[in-house]
């Protein structure tokens, strides 16, 4: 099994990923309400976004952390939701992808989901949060 090399990789394993999703008892309606029929944007910004983690390519200007906090005012996002979520992605790399990148996938989509969900908590309790 080859490891994720390049753009063209990060985007069969994010398509891949997103099929799992949209399809997920849990988190389909959750991405289906939120992107609705607009995944032809939604998608290649999260090419560039995991072309930017994974190979430190330039272009990605999002802001993941406001993106989903804003998103939990709307319908909760609840640690559940980043499980399940993570548990696709393992699911989807594990797959698809074997190697040093595939690995960093991983440890990095654990680091992001940790991250939001702290982020998504403390906006509840009344902190401000930086992107």
């Amino acid at each position: 099994m080859n490891d994720i090399a390049n753009k063209q990789d990060i985007m069969y394993l994010v398509d891949s990923f997103y099929d799992k999703v949209r399809k997920d008892a849990m988190l389909g309606d959750i991405f289906n309400k939120a992107i609705g029929d607009d995944w032809n944007h939604h998608l290649p910004v999260m090419y560039q976004f995991w072309d930017m983690v994974l190979f430190s390519a330039a272009g990605y200007a999002g802001s993941p952390v406001r993106k989903h906090t804003d998103l939990d005012k709307k319908m909760p996002i609840n640690r559940p939701h980043f499980d399940r979520w993570l548990e696709l992605w393992n699911e989807t790399v594990d797959a698809l992808y074997a190697g040093e990148m595939a690995n960093m996938a991983k440890n990095k989509a654990s680091l992001m989901a940790n991250l939001i969900h702290m982020k998504i908590e403390m906006t509840r309790d009344g902190f401000e949060t930086l992107n």
